[in-house]
């Protein structure tokens, strides 16, 4: 009886079934209230006992394979149904294919590339985490001068000169040291400072930065060529450049575009002067120069930059800088049409 019980165990193991109602019989023939597993239960007691123990063990493996064996079927059946219910039907209607969109960011970012790239400016890229020397000491702010206040760094706490950078100047800097002139760049990123978020300012914002060096460049070449950017990035023909202070550029100044006031929305953007901030600019610090190893007597040079987000809010007509770092998916969809 015993040689019987593991005759069934074998048989069990390697049977297959193409039908529930294969399983079906399987599952009666073995574990049936009139089962062949019931039939061996009640013939245990018949069994000598020197044969008990292996007779006992091996009615339970057959009940034990036999129970998988079931579940397996069945899931493979139902696993093919599945498959055949989603994959069979050609005829089927299809899945609508969300269209994704670029980051607003994103298209400004590159609109902004495209505009300089006309005329001859390439890109330049560095790294976020930067040390002292590119991101301060380089662009004419050693150590404790005051100038330093004015941007609120994020420091690595395990070593004191590494920090995220605070503008993509340092992009600049590496790029001066590695390249002689003509130079003619820029370079886009994201910069870090130590701020408070609100509707108009955040801590991570992007930037683009732009440096022209080469013998007699002059600051009217630098006007020239920002007039050129505005005129092709917001259709305004009119800029001024009001004198501000940048430790790495002298003179330095602020660029404002003439928006308008020809509505509601423009008054209070402008705040009823019509005129509108974008960024800022300057010709390079002799000292600059000299420290990226050119010489300023031979070159000279102008920078500029300006915020990513300012002009996307600007374009857009968005007034809160925290939506372009939520990921809300109903503001994102609102550029799927976008270039």
């Amino acid at each position: 009886m015993l040689d019987r019980v593991k005759e069934h165990i074998e048989k069990v193991k390697s049977f297959k079934a193409d039908s529930k109602d294969a399983i079906e019989a399987f599952r009666i023939e073995y574990l049936g209230k009139k089962g062949l597993l019931k039939d061996y239960f009640d013939a245990f007691k018949e069994v000598p006992s020197e044969q008990k123990k292996a007779f006992g063990q091996a009615i339970n493996e057959l009940k034990q394979k036999a129970n998988d064996k079931v579940n397996e079927l069945k899931d493979s059946m139902e696993s093919k149904q599945e498959e055949a219910g989603v994959y069979g039907d050609l005829t089927r209607t299809g899945y609508p294919l969300e269209i994704g969109a670029r980051h607003p960011i994103s298209l400004v970012k590159n609109q902004i590339i495209e505009v300089f790239s006309r005329i001859g400016f390439n890109v330049s890229e560095g790294p976020e985490i930067e040390d002292d020397w590119h991101n301060f000491t380089a662009l004419n702010l050693p150590e404790h001068h005051p100038a330093r206040d004015m941007q609120d760094t994020f420091f690595i706490q395990t070593d004191p000169d590494v920090l995220l950078r605070t503008h993509t100047s340092s992009v600049q800097v590496r790029y001066m040291e590695d390249n002689k002139p003509p130079i003619r760049t820029i370079s886009p990123g994201r910069v870090f400072r130590n701020e408070a978020i609100s509707a108009r300012a955040h801590c991570i914002f992007h930037q683009v930065e732009g440096l022209y060096i080469d013998k007699d460049v002059s600051f009217a070449d630098m006007k020239q060529t920002l007039l050129h950017f505005t005129q092709e990035m917001f259709g305004k023909s009119k800029i001024r450049l009001r004198p501000s202070y940048f430790p790495f550029t002298e003179p330095s100044a602020e660029i404002d575009i003439y928006w308008g006031l020809e509505n509601e929305i423009d008054y209070r953007i402008t705040k009823g002067t019509g005129w509108l901030e974008i960024g800022g600019c300057g010709m390079v610090d002799p000292a600059v120069l000299t420290n990226c190893g050119i010489d300023p007597e031979e070159y000279s040079g102008f920078a500029f930059g300006m915020g990513v987000e300012r002009i996307a809010m600007l374009l857009y007509g968005i007034s809160d800088i925290r939506l372009f770092f939520e990921n809300d998916v109903r503001f994102l969809k609102q550029f799927s049409s976008a270039i």
